[in-house]
């Protein structure tokens, strides 16, 4: 995995949902960005990762703080496609920008996914107002730790010292998330 406090490469996004215009992440520096990587079929996303994403959009997305939606998908690939997407975004009420990971040939894994060396969803980054990677967590967030360190960032100067946090993670499938199975 990439260290936090890196500044990490765009993701690779087939198609955007909830904006008129692609997004790049090095569009939206100046603010504090929460990325919440998602399947629509993973438990741990559903019931804990994007509420927890709405909850941000809601409370700071006025505030410095652009929330976006990747919608990564290394299993069940028939059934997650943009069409179910849509109607999913549409009945959780999701209303920020999400953008759909673009696949990689020959893989299961998509490209960001990939690329940022993700261990599966749900999956929160958040980058500083510089766009560099401050944390990374795996599985479930703790919404208090999580309220404490936006309001850190928001009060940051956009070049300041990282200060990171990572989590470990599990693996398989289960209401805290699900992991990317090992290679082999």
């Amino acid at each position: 995995m990439q260290s936090p406090g890196t500044v990490f490469p765009e993701w690779e996004v087939s198609r955007w949902f909830n904006t008129d215009h692609p997004l790049r992440l090095a569009d939206l520096r100046g603010q504090v960005v929460l990325v919440e990587a998602f399947q629509m079929l993973c438990p741990g996303c559903v019931s804990h990762g994007l509420p927890l994403a709405k909850k941000v959009h809601q409370a700071l997305g006025g505030q410095g703080v652009a929330v976006i939606g990747l919608h990564t998908v290394f299993e069940h690939h028939d059934a997650m496609q943009p069409h179910a997407l849509a109607a999913f975004l549409h009945e959780y009420k999701i209303r920020f920008p999400v953008g759909v990971d673009a696949p990689m040939p020959n893989s299961t894994l998509p490209s960001t996914m990939a690329r940022w060396e993700l261990q599966g969803t749900p999956s929160l980054l958040l980058f500083d107002k510089s766009g560099q990677l401050r944390a990374h967590q795996f599985g479930n967030v703790d919404e208090l730790q999580l309220g404490v360190f936006l309001g850190q960032l928001l009060e940051e100067a956009p070049n300041a010292v990282p200060d990171a946090v990572a989590t470990p993670a599990g693996d398989g499938c289960d209401e805290q998330g699900c992991a990317v199975p090992p290679a082999g």
